[in-house]
């Protein structure tokens, strides 16, 4: 196989998110994105390295008996917000618990193939889901009329206009015709990736579910030469008019204008002002009140992020007693829903974020609820946990696409906590977090997919961890009087143990060895003992005949 080589198939499968396995007349194994399962295809060999080949979808020859006679929107297939929206909804959830399954039986241990995989759940609405979208500035092809929509799939410059967008109710369609027949008409220009010059940017629209407030923003650069004769302020005002003159099914709360001349192609605020209304609107879930500002992370389908939060609740079930005399961390909180959820049966709930607005938003949602019991710390996890003084009795764990830093999940797995849930929105990063959660003593009690995202390739998924099967232990009271603590009470030094390691196997151990062996063995030292100065230092490893040296000094002196 080369590059270049056109080649024709069917697709055999759809790994996560949406990787086409097409299989080539030789046998080759070829993946070809945006493909789905059924169809025949063929795609431009554009990548080959290490016996893996990827393709370029050109055309679908013949379509899949699963598919639906017309996709669900006009866009589909230019628009690269979608990728099937030519499958029916029941297609899109079997598809992808599929996947999810497949990929965590592929990393699950043997002694935890028992581990429940519960059904998909659906989202509440498999369309006009959506509380938020980002928009972007530019043309359908060069030099063309302005355009406010999705980028092309596959380009980085080309925009498609959405003015039919499925994925998001009428409110978010009125206001995007708006605001594109405004500047078009009056001939504003865009912001040129490679020139660098251009006024309009992105258009950002916020609409909550539960109210139906809605926020809408505009980001654009300080470029006002290109304007023509109008001010600033005299466009500006024009536009503002314009939508609040319109009728909508929700409420229009405010109208920003957000400055932003990074060279990224990201909405980057470098000041915001207040056009219309006010700078951010309510949304409700699962009975509480959450204030949301235009740059502050929120679940993007509200309905589907209550049935979501409470699959997590459910799994957490009886963990938490009704006393709530328990510590929680919820680590990469966001703006604290889960935090918030969990903390009428907890004593103190700890939230961690490193996006320092969205704990300010936290912080702003528990006194809105009323909770005097939750707490939001700004910071990188790995580096946060470290200064917390409390130890929790359960951990949540909603952390970021690319999953948990290597360090951090270690420094949460010493906390040996008897159960925690991870919520992940890449079960790719899920299934490499769970192979080492395995390997510390994790058992996989159960998994479920939620569907937070219809017609596109993306899942989040709920699983639960445990230490310790709370149905199955029993909790002895025993007295000091009743032990017999001669063995117990045989604490050999460092220095004992090195000559009984000398003395019966001729071997020099350290101080390290040893303090590595007793963790090992469970044996908990001082907070920093033998700890490096740094966490990217490195220690050298206790040789296994060393380890097993070392054992048998600790078993002699009763220690193990």
């Amino acid at each position: 196989m080369k590059k270049g080589q056109i080649v024709e198939g069917i697709i055999e499968r759809v790994d996560f998110p949406n990787k086409g396995i097409l299989r080539a007349e030789d046998g080759t194994r070829v993946i070809v994105k945006n493909a789905i399962m059924g169809q025949k295809v063929s795609a431009a060999v554009n990548k080959v390295r290490k016996g893996k080949c990827e393709g370029r979808l050109l055309e679908v020859l013949e379509k899949s008996a699963l598919e639906l006679p017309e996709p669900g929107c006009v866009h589909y297939g230019i628009c690269g917000g979608c990728t099937f929206q030519s499958l029916p909804y029941e297609e899109q959830l079997s598809m992808k618990e599929q996947q999810v399954k497949d990929l965590i039986d592929a990393v699950i241990t043997e002694e935890n193939k028992g581990y429940e995989f519960l059904p998909i759940k659906a989202s509440p609405r498999p369309k006009a889901y959506r509380n938020k979208m980002e928009f972007s500035f530019g043309d359908e092809y060069k030099d063309g009329p302005l355009a406010l929509g999705m980028h092309k799939r596959g380009s980085f410059y080309d925009i498609v206009n959405v003015g039919e967008c499925q994925i998001v109710d009428e409110d978010f369609r009125r206001v995007l015709k708006i605001t594109l027949e405004y500047f078009k008409e009056r001939q504003i220009p865009f912001y040129h990736k490679l020139r660098h010059t251009g006024y309009l940017r992105h258009f950002l629209v916020r609409k909550a579910a539960k109210t139906g407030e809605i926020l809408v923003d505009l980001v654009t650069t300080t470029q006002t030469d290109g304007l023509g004769a109008e001010t600033e302020s005299v466009l500006l005002d024009g536009w503002v008019k314009a939508l609040c003159e319109e009728t909508y099914d929700g409420v229009l709360k405010g109208i920003l204008h957000t400055k932003n001349d990074s060279v990224a192609d990201t909405i980057k605020n470098e000041g915001t002002d207040i056009l219309f209304g006010q700078d951010f609107f309510y949304e409700e879930l699962l009975d509480l009140k959450f204030k949301i500002t235009p740059f502050s992370f929120f679940q993007t389908n509200s309905l589907g992020a209550e049935v979501l939060y409470q699959t997590a609740r459910e799994f957490i079930g009886d963990a938490l007693d009704d006393e709530a005399s328990q510590t929680v961390f919820d680590l990469y909180s966001g703006t604290g829903t889960i935090a918030q959820i969990l903390s009428p049966v907890a004593k103190k709930v700890i939230g961690v974020e490193i996006v320092e607005e969205a704990v300010v938003a936290a912080r702003e949602n528990a006194a809105l609820n009323g909770l005097t019991n939750c707490e939001f710390i700004a910071g990188d996890v790995l580096k946060v946990i470290d200064t917390i003084g409390e130890k929790p009795d359960y951990i949540v764990l909603d952390p970021p696409r690319d999953g948990i830093h290597p360090k951090a999940l270690e420094k949460i797995i010493r906390y040996n906590v008897p159960q925690m849930v991870y919520i992940s929105c890449k079960p790719t990063s899920l299934a490499r977090d769970l192979e080492v959660l395995q390997a510390r003593g994790y058992k996989v009690k159960k998994v479920q997919c939620v569907d937070m995202f219809p017609a596109t390739g993306n899942i989040e998924t709920v699983c639960l961890l445990s230490k310790l099967n709370a149905k199955q232990h029993i909790e002895v009271d025993i007295h000091m009087d009743e032990l017999d603590l001669t063995d117990a009470e045989k604490k050999a030094t460092y220095s004992e143990i090195k000559e009984y390691v000398l003395e019966h196997t001729g071997l020099k151990v350290s101080s390290l060895y040893i303090a590595q062996v007793k963790q090992k063995c469970g044996i908990i030292e001082r907070e920093n003992y033998n700890k490096p100065k740094s966490d990217d230092a490195k220690q050298p490893q206790c040789p296994p005949d060393k380890e097993k040296a070392i054992k048998e000094a600790l078993k002699h002196f009763g220690m193990i």
